[in-house]
């Protein structure tokens, strides 16, 4: 054996590790691929940058007003609104549940930034459907889940005196 033996058998494995490594990248990008085509084959281009770059996700201390719902599909909502006389300056929101939720929360507590209280309880689900460039029917729910959780948010901070009636 040579005195190389060791030192090529070293390098070779260093090949062959680094063709697997790119195997499975190539791999990881084909899958990649394949659900980003299955993904916008069906949602909007609207609702995969929300779900997948939600800005007002988080949680609020002390918020004037807040409400959590789970809604039939068993996706949890959470709202939380800092107001300042009877204008939303601040929305965040949390939720566990599938990426049309997250892209609901997400647009719903943009769309209310700046908003009057009345305003934002006048929200519809048929609006927030609207800015989202619409959602499959069976995700639909989302949106109504996103809305009647930032109506309960609106009610809790009146029933809360913070805001007083509006």
């Amino acid at each position: 054996m040579s005195s190389d033996g060791p030192e090529k058998d070293r390098k070779a494995t260093a090949v062959t590790e680094h063709e697997d490594s790119d195997k499975w990248a190539l791999l990881v990008a084909d899958l990649q691929r394949k659900v980003d085509e299955q993904e916008q084959a069906h949602y909007s281009a609207t609702v995969l940058m929300q779900a997948r770059n939600p800005t007002n996700l988080g949680r609020m201390d002390s918020p004037d007003g807040y409400a959590v719902i789970t809604g039939p599909c068993g996706d949890t909502m959470e709202i939380y609104l800092r107001c300042d006389g009877g204008v939303i300056q601040e929305a965040k929101f949390m939720t566990d549940g599938c990426g049309t939720s997250l892209a609901s929360g997400n647009m719903l507590t943009t769309m209310v930034l700046g908003m009057a209280l009345d305003d934002a309880n006048r929200v519809s689900p048929r609006d927030l459907l609207v800015a989202l460039d619409g959602l499959p029917d069976e995700s639909t729910h989302c949106a109504h889940l996103a809305v009647n959780t930032l109506r309960k948010a609106i009610e809790n901070a009146r029933h809360a005196g913070s805001l007083g009636a509006v």
